[in-house]
């Protein structure tokens, strides 16, 4: 269910963070379904505990899970399908957003390939 690109330069607390986030949005985990244990988790990974913990409390910061003491961590409601996409689609255009000023694109031109594209536009060069 998950998995870890240890090779990645991601770190793999981030990596479980968008995990979850992604099988949401794939239908594979639900609202109120509940999430694999810390320790459970973490030996089928092959991770330190505190890894899993470290995403977990992230997930439950940020409303996508919540916590029973002695029953386990459960995805919230805030996960539905449609929100966890645009969740992941807003986290990559982010990213994208940051490669493009890292390699020295302004902002005027990012905004006119946004419009571009929105209009249905192939590419701007």
């Amino acid at each position: 269910m998950f998995q870890i690109d240890f090779a990645s330069r991601e770190p793999i607390y981030e990596q479980i963070y968008n995990s979850v986030i992604k099988l949401a949005s794939a239908g594979v985990i639900k609202s109120n379904d509940k999430l694999p244990p810390v320790r459970t988790l973490a030996g089928q990974l092959g991770i330190n505990p505190n890894t899993v913990v470290k995403a977990y409390h992230m997930l439950e910061n940020d409303g996508y899970i919540y916590s029973t003491v002695g029953r386990g961590s459960f995805l919230t409601d805030k996960l539905s399908k449609n929100s966890a996409q645009k969740i992941m689609a807003i986290k990559e255009f982010k990213e994208a957003v940051q490669k493009a000023k890292l390699f020295g694109i302004k902002i005027d031109e990012l905004l006119e390939i946004i419009s571009e594209t929105e209009r249905g536009g192939e590419s701007v060069d």
